[in-house]
């Protein structure tokens, strides 16, 4: 049976370069709608190609897609096909193939009797695996994956997800799996994301910079877009770590990057502008390295913005402008808050004979000064309790809102890095709340909730309300921060294994404000 490509609806794991330098991945809530087929020849002759090719996978989905999957007619007939061909595991799987497509919870009896027929249809396992995360089955699902892996060894797709089932399971398992998917496909994509995400997703500078390393050396970045991806990210750790190296790096992807992009050689001058800025700083010139940071111009979606920020308020200091390094970063910090602004704007303080409290109180007069009450929601469906539940219902709560969906992978991704940081607020006055934005796939909500044990407050969106300053933009997973007097203080953040201390940063300073 020819394997066909693996679906990620709504998980967008392969994303624009922009994206896979940027290590994001954002699932939305749409599907693209067809127009469907209502001319009885047509159909006819869509039925009949299934019938002459029953175990075609094309066939079927030629003929699903013309008459409807949701059509009460199409479901009929394929109860009907699957009694005239009950040794072919492709017909059930078709089905559901379209409701996996759609990310329906329809999906899974067809699956089950895909492989009952087939034990060895690793597609079928695979859609299975993907039906599962969406029910919040982690340990199954992950069973389900074991089985594709098994059914189809030679299929990198299926090994690489297995490995990466055990990320936040089994960090031991999982780096040595990925490891071994490099060294066992050195010649597909699968490889290179495996050294990929052990480098983006290791919390020490130097494993990054190991597994970047080892990603260069086996993965050409011409050739492979998740090293050339992998390259960005390298050099924005190089730029802090080793500059001289990043200059090398910049030098060495400009040669062969592709004509209609020409980002490398501005990313020469960029680190070669840091290289310089450092030297000037090691010689206590604080007001050259000054000048020559202010030249940097950082793309949207560069990482290294934070460092560049921290740079040029080392400069401001040595330039003997400490209090125009404080003040820089609490304004950079009332924007994007981490802990390394926070210790190096505590660190300024001090030489400023500021306490901790002064530098909170300092933090919270701009805090203060950008907050807006945020826009209510109102009547919003309950999934776990009768009823109904308004923003206003979480007064004098600090309120943790993040906008998801079953099918999102992205918010799945997220949604332990929350837990880790939410459970160190138990019994405090913090309110997790996730606001479903696919109404469609409202029967996965209640079994999802049961069986990954999150401990957020499932609520459905409306269609059409107004959003205002808590705006998704039809995407997931988007968050928010709330205060106890439901003003909107931080947004558009994510949380990963990598800064959830700066999670639980932001939530301890709404815990215990200073108010102006």
């Amino acid at each position: 049976m020819m394997l066909k490509k693996i679906k990620l609806t709504g998980r967008l794991l392969v994303v624009a370069t922009v994206l896979i330098t940027m290590g994001v991945a954002t699932g939305y809530a749409q599907h693209v709608k067809t127009a469907i087929v209502t001319d009885p020849a047509k159909l006819a002759k869509l039925k009949a190609a299934v019938e002459a090719s029953p175990d075609s996978l094309n066939v079927h989905a030629a003929y699903i897609k013309a008459a409807g999957a949701e059509n009460p007619k199409v479901i009929a007939q394929y109860e009907l096909w699957m009694k005239k061909y009950p040794k072919s595991a492709m017909v059930p799987y078709a089905i559901a193939d379209a409701y996996l497509d759609e990310e329906s919870p329809k999906a899974k009896p067809y699956l089950l009797k895909a492989v009952a027929i087939d034990p060895k249809f690793a597609d079928a396992w695979g859609g299975l695996w993907q039906d599962g995360e969406r029910w919040g089955d982690f340990t199954v699902s992950r069973g389900y994956l074991a089985k594709a892996a098994e059914s189809d060894p030679s299929n990198p797709s299926y090994a690489f997800y297995y490995a990466s089932s055990f990320d936040n399971v089994d960090e031991a398992k999982w780096i040595a799996m990925s490891l071994d998917i490099a060294k066992r496909f050195p010649n597909h994509e699968r490889g290179a994301q495996s050294l990929y995400w052990l480098a983006e997703r290791s919390k020490k500078a130097a494993d990054k910079m190991k597994y970047f390393e080892l990603l260069h050396d086996s993965y050409a970045p011409e050739k492979f877009n998740w090293s050339s991806g992998g390259m960005s990210s390298y050099y924005n750790i190089l730029l802090s770590e080793n500059p001289e190296k990043a200059i090398a790096l910049a030098q060495e992807m400009a040669k062969t990057e592709k004509e209609e992009k020409k980002e490398w050689p501005a990313m020469v001058v960029q680190a070669q502008a840091v290289a310089q800025a450092k030297t000037f700083m090691e010689q206590k010139k604080g007001a050259e390295a000054l000048t020559v940071l202010k030249q940097i111009k950082l793309s949207r979606y560069s990482q290294f913005k934070t460092d560049l920020e921290l740079l040029k308020a080392a400069a401001n200091d040595i330039a003997g402008n400490t209090a125009g390094a404080y003040d820089s970063l609490i304004v950079v910090f009332a924007k994007s808050p981490s802990t390394d602004l926070r210790i190096a704007i505590g660190s300024y303080g001090e030489k400023m004979d500021k306490n901790k409290e002064q530098v909170d109180g300092d933090i919270w007069t701009t805090l203060n000064a950008n907050a807006k009450i945020a826009t209510p929601f109102n009547n919003l469906n309950r999934y776990l309790t009768p009823g109904k539940a308004s923003l206003a219902d979480y007064k004098g709560k600090v309120v943790l809102l993040t906008y998801w969906f079953p099918g999102c992978g992205p918010c799945r991704g997220e949604f332990p890095h929350f837990e880790n940081v939410v459970k160190k607020f138990k019994g405090k006055d913090l309110e997790y709340l996730g606001i479903n934005i696919v109404s469609k796939q409202n029967d996965y909500v209640v079994p999802f909730m049961k069986g990954s044990g999150y401990s957020f407050t499932p609520l459905e969106d409306v269609e059409g309300r107004a959003k205002g300053n808590l705006d998704n933009r039809n995407a997931a997973p988007m968050n928010f921060l709330i205060d106890k007097e439901g003003r909107l203080i931080f947004s558009n953040f994510r949380t990963d294994g990598n800064n959830e201390e700066d999670l639980e940063l932001m939530i301890n300073l709404l815990l215990n404000p200073k108010k102006a």
